[in-house]
């Protein structure tokens, strides 16, 4: 199991840095001299959809922190303790987060969109998508926690 974990918590690692790249990247989007925002229509758009593209992160990394100290307790062999039930809680949550705040920016990517031609909208409803699909999977692991954990875990 210790060996499973240590792999899931590499896939953790090269799933976070290019997400973090692309962070980086779009800070450089900020700046308002940057041609990108050139266009009067863009100009209107480009602080929220950045400000809400990084909103979205901070659960988002907050959701992979969680995953590795999940995988941690995997790589014990205690997966069913009341700590592996509040990180699955907390990446639940972290999931609906990034739900919520992608349905918030969604008629902003809609604008971007519409005046740049770009696949924002797709973009926007596939992470909506998929932040509910792991909230109802963690949602559903949590319960499958609950339930196994001893009465009195001496833990």
């Amino acid at each position: 199991m210790k060996v499973l974990a240590n792999f899931l918590k590499l896939v953790v690692l090269l799933i976070a840095l290019p997400v973090l790249a692309a962070c980086l990247y779009g800070l450089t989007r900020f700046d308002p001299d940057s041609p990108y925002w050139a266009l009067p229509e863009l100009a209107e758009l480009q602080y929220p959809v950045l400000i809400g593209m990084y909103a979205a992160m901070i659960p988002f990394f907050y959701a992979l922190y969680q995953i590795s100290k999940l995988l941690g307790a995997l790589g014990k062999g205690r997966i069913f303790t009341p700590s592996s039930l509040t990180a699955v809680r907390n990446i639940k949550y972290a999931a609906l987060a990034i739900c919520f705040l992608y349905i918030l920016e969604l008629p902003f990517l809609h604008r971007l969109a519409q005046v740049d031609d770009a696949p924002a909208t797709l973009i926007g409803l596939f992470v909506i998508t998929v932040s509910g699909v792991i909230a109802v999977i963690t949602g559903w692991l949590q319960k499958r926690i609950r339930k196994n954990i001893p009465e009195r875990a001496a833990y």
